[in-house]
This record gives structure tokens, C-alpha cells and sequence, in this order.
């Protein structure tokens, strides 16, 4: 906890534009200020795929008013955050631009794994008193205005992270579209909620899911309106189905109008609280369970609270390991041979620990280079025969947590140069990249060939690698083994040819028993 420090964050949404300050106190957060403005990005950013110059003069206008107000409160850390409706704008770019410069703040556009991890974080925090959140298998699903982004976690590891087309809004906008009475649209609507539910299932990991946590800002202070009969105690409470059954069947013949007046809704809520209404249902087909869990917060709150708390979780939870535990179910899902492929990622973090400073490597890179060598023969689920090129865009098509897309690019690239042919002009992902970024992407592709030579067998002979350098600077691996080294060996002759390129030292072979 950093003292008395206040914070803020500025959250750019698909409706509003939202700005929370706050200080650390001895028992955790005092929210100091609130306040919200719709601007409708989601509208331009859905409707036209770009966001228009009178929203982005909307949006520069609120943030330049709200930072009177951060002077006002003497905020010594602001973070400026924006989700689905700026990210999936073609002119994204423009906009972050034109907030720059004409406010001198930079917005960061999250990904879903960015919201998964702050959720995540902040649930850790804020249940660790009332449920046991790493020692049970989760759902954990955070519902905005433009998507619906889920996680499936292990005991507290990420096992996938996805966001589903699901947002409040983009159901609003749906129903507003579809033809015929209000039966008719509500079917239409749960129809097409349904759709999006049985392709999600069809990627979950083999897991029993022990409950759902359901992430919501704008609905759940509502339900005892509709329920009547009874009142959810605090921010963290239980739903049952025949609750959530009993909301929708209440919901379902009723306009916004007479939800409104029956359930003293808001306006900007009961327009929408059907389509939340219909979600919350089909959650509990994911589930044994008949009840699930609702936390009321938002997105910008668990930000502000990383910020103010110094929120990270544990050594044992941290990015790295998160990410390899994605790689893991990435692999299992896609049928790789899990054995062979954790061998060589702990080869590759034993050749990366001796050579990275010959190599001129940051410790940053080692993440690259594990999760490359986690993925690399993942091209095999489609065909062997040039299994690396299936892997290169297969990888590329992944959603990597807290990765930018330019890391899951050059990840895809030092996959695939595991093997067979370097990079040339005529490979159009490589030549996407930097040049900084294209020699990042060779020196980990060269210790990955060696570290999948030395496996070659897919037989985990290979126990210990140690590097020895000599004064020449010439590079002697000794390798401990079990068993015969005659394949990996020739294989190893084969793969070290990039590698000597990039030092111009010599690289050989040295096997202890």
C-alpha cells in the first residue's frame, strides 16, 4: 500500500467516459470522486468501423475537464485506460494520437488478457477474506458494453481467456434490428446469445468448473428490484437458478418502458437488463452448480486499485507462468506431444541463461523464446508436412494474456524458425516486424533449433545443459544425459548454423553420462 497517494483513472467505454479517483487507506480504497459521460463510441466504432472526429472532440473535451478536477485533488498517478469499442476502431491509432495531443495523456488499449489480469488481481484482493479464489476451478466473466470477456482458471492459473461478441450494447443494437414483436425479438435475441455460448463451449479445456463469478458494474444493484422477495447482502452474493429463471420470466414480456416503472430502473439500464437477464440464464449451463456468484465492480475500480495497492499476484501466479499455463492448455487443446515440448522450452531457459549476454538478450525475451518453444510443434494438429508454417500462423492467431500483438507476432516467427529454411524476404509476417524486433526473433529462433535438436528423439534424454565458454569465446555445451545421443547429436549438427552466424564463435557438443 503506497501511504496516502491518490490515484485515477479515466476508463474510455463503449458508452461513457468514466473517471474514479481514490486514496490508499489502512483498509484498502476511499473512492474520493466519480464521475461519468456518455459518449457513444461503441455506436461509430460498430456501426461504421471507425470512431468520427465529433466523438473523438467529445472524448478530448471530458478528459481535459476531468484533469481540472485531478489538480483539484492533487493525483500524483493517472492511468488512461480503453476496452473494446477503441480497440476494434480501424482508425484506433488516430484516436490514441489525437488524445495526446490535444490532452498529453496516453491511452492504453487493453486486450482482454489486460482486463482478465486486472479482474483477476483485483479478485484475489478483494475476496481473500470470503472465498478461497486459488484453490478452485473458475469461470470468471467480466460483462461490458462491447463484449463479454471470460477467463477459465485453474487454482488459480489461467487456462484461456477469450471476449465474446456479447456486449450490453451490440445486444441492444441487435435487438433493435430484428423484425417482429417483443416474443418474437426476445427469442431471436436468446437464439443468437445461445450461438455464441455453444461456440465458446466448444473450446472450453476439459475442466470441471467449480463456480462462475460473474463481474458486473451496471445490473446486479437491480435484481432485488425485479426479485422482491429478496435482498443480495453487499458486493459479493449468490445467485440460484431459479432466481435468475424467475428475473428473466419477469423481464422477458415487458418493454423498457414498463420495466422502468414496475422495477424503478433507470432508463440507461432497462433498456438493455433483458438481453444481461438472458446471459445470466445461460451461464448455468455452464455449471453443476445451481448457484453463481455476482460481484458488483467495475473494470476502472480494479485498475485503480492495482495502481493504489500495488496489486500484483504471487510469484506463483505472475505473467510468466500464466502465460506458459495458456501455452499448456493451448497445446493439450491442439494435441501437441506435451512431453517433448516441455523439454525444450527447459532446455531453451538453460541455453538462455548461458548465452544471452554472447547473444546481446534482455531477460525480457526469455518469455518469447518459452512460449515459442511451448507452441512451436502446434502446426502438427493441421499437417506434418510443413507443420512450422501452420505453426507460425496458428500462433499468430492466438490470444496471448498481456502480450502486445507485436510479441505474439515475433513469437509466431521464432516458432517457426525451428526448424528448415531462415527468414527471407518472401515471409510476409517476419518482414511485418521491426528490424530491431526481426534480429530479436533470430537470436531466440537460434537457441530454440538447438534446444529441439537436443530432443529430437521426443524421448527427454537430455536432463542438464551447462555452458562453458572458452577465452575465443568459442561455446561448449556439455550435456547430461540418459541414454543414446547419436540422433540429437546429428540433429544438433544440423540446427547450430544460425547461431554461429549471429556470434561467429563456434558452437559444439560435449555429452556427460
Amino acid at each position: 500500500m503506497r501511504g496516502n497517494m491518490r490515484a485515477g483513472v479515466i476508463d474510455i467505454g463503449s458508452r461513457s467516459i468514466k473517471l474514479i479517483i481514490g486514496e490508499a487507506t489502512g483498509e484498502g480504497i476511499n473512492i474520493l470522486e466519480s464521475l461519468k459521460n456518455v459518449v457513444p463510441i461503441a455506436n461509430d466504432t460498430f456501426s461504421k468501423n471507425r470512431i468520427s472526429q465529433e466523438t473523438i472532440n467529445q472524448t478530448v473535451n471530458f478528459i481535459n475537464k476531468y484533469k481540472s478536477l485531478l489538480t483539484e485533488y492533487e493525483v500524483s498517478e493517472l492511468k488512461v485506460i480503453a476496452t473494446t469499442a477503441v480497440r476494434e476502431a480501424k482508425n484506433a491509432d488516430i484516436f490514441c494520437d489525437s488524445i495526446l495531443r490535444k490532452t498529453g495523456l496516453i491511452v492504453d488499449i487493453l486486450s482482454v488478457g489486460d482486463i482478465v489480469y486486472y479482474i483477476d488481481a483485483y479478485l484475489t484482493y478483494k475476496l481473500k477474506e470470503n472465498y478461497p479464489i486459488h484453490s478452485r476451478n473458475l469461470l470468471i466473466a467480466e460483462l461490458g458494453s462491447a463484449s463479454l470477456d471470460i477467463s477459465i482458471m485453474e487454482q488459480g492459473f489461467t487456462l484461456l481467456h477469450t471476449g465474446l461478441p456479447l456486449g450490453i450494447l451490440r445486444l441492444k443494437q441487435l435487438m433493435s434490428s430484428l423484425n417482429g414483436n417483443m416474443e418474437q425479438v426476445f427469442e431471436g435475441t436468446t437464439e443468437y446469445i445461445e450461438n455464441e455460448f455453444n461456440y465458446f463451449e466448444n473450446s472450453l479445456p476439459k475442466l470441471a468448473i467449480n463456480d462462475i463469478i460473474l463481474v458486473d458494474e451496471n445490473y446486479s444493484s437491480f435484481l432485488q428490484n425485479i426479485l422482491k422477495t429478496r435482498h443480495f447482502p453487499g458486493e459479493f452474493f449468490q445467485i440460484t437458478s431459479e432466481e435468475s429463471q424467475q428475473i428473466l420470466k419477469n423481464l422477458a414480456d415487458k418493454n423498457p418502458r414498463e420495466i422502468i416503472r414496475d422495477y424503478k430502473i433507470p432508463i440507461e439500464t432497462a433498456d438493455t437488463i433483458t438481453a444481461y437477464a438472458i446471459i445470466l440464464n445461460i451461464f448455468f449451463t455452464l455449471t453443476n452448480n445451481s448457484q453463481i456468484y455476482i460481484l458488483e465492480t467495475s473494470l476502472a475500480e480494479a485498475v485503480l486499485a492495482n495502481i493504489l495497492l500495488e496489486l500484483e499476484l504471487s510469484k506463483k501466479y505472475n505473467k510468466t507462468n500464466q502465460l506458459i499455463s495458456i501455452a499448456k492448455n493451448t497445446c493439450a487443446k491442439f494435441k501437441v506431444d506435451l512431453k517433448h515440448a516441455q523439454c525444450v522450452a527447459e532446455i531453451s531457459e538453460m541455453l538462455f541463461s548461458g548465452l544471452k549476454e554472447q547473444l546481446g538478450l534482455k531477460k525480457d525475451c526469455l518469455i518469447h523464446l518459452l512460449l515459442a518453444a511451448w507452441l512451436h510443434d502446434i502446426g502438427m494438429f493441421i499437417h506434418n508436412r510443413s507443420h512450422h508454417k501452420h505453426t507460425e500462423y496458428i500462433i499468430n492467431s492466438l490470444n496471448l494474456s498481456r502480450l502486445t500483438a507485436e510479441e505474439v507476432k515475433m513469437i509466431a516467427c521464432i516458432a517457426r524458425y525451428h526448424r528448415k529454411a531462415l527468414p527471407n524476404e518472401t515471409h510476409l509476417l517476419y518482414n511485418s516486424l521491426p528490424r530491431d524486433k526481426q534480429i530479436i526473433v533470430q537470436k531466440l529462433s537460434s537457441l530454440l533449433r538447438i534446444a529441439n535438436a537436443l530432443d529430437r528423439s521426443h524421448k527427454q534424454k537430455v536432463k542438464k545443459v551447462e555452458v562453458k565458454i572458452n577465452p575465443r569465446q568459442d561455446i561448449q555445451l556439455q550435456v547430461y544425459a540418459e541414454g543414446n545421443l547419436t540422433l540429437e547429436s546429428e540433429d544438433f549438427q544440423n540446427k547450430n548454423n544460425l547461431f554461429e552466424e549471429i556470434t561467429g564463435n563456434k558452437i559444439n557438443l560435449t555429452l556427460k553420462n
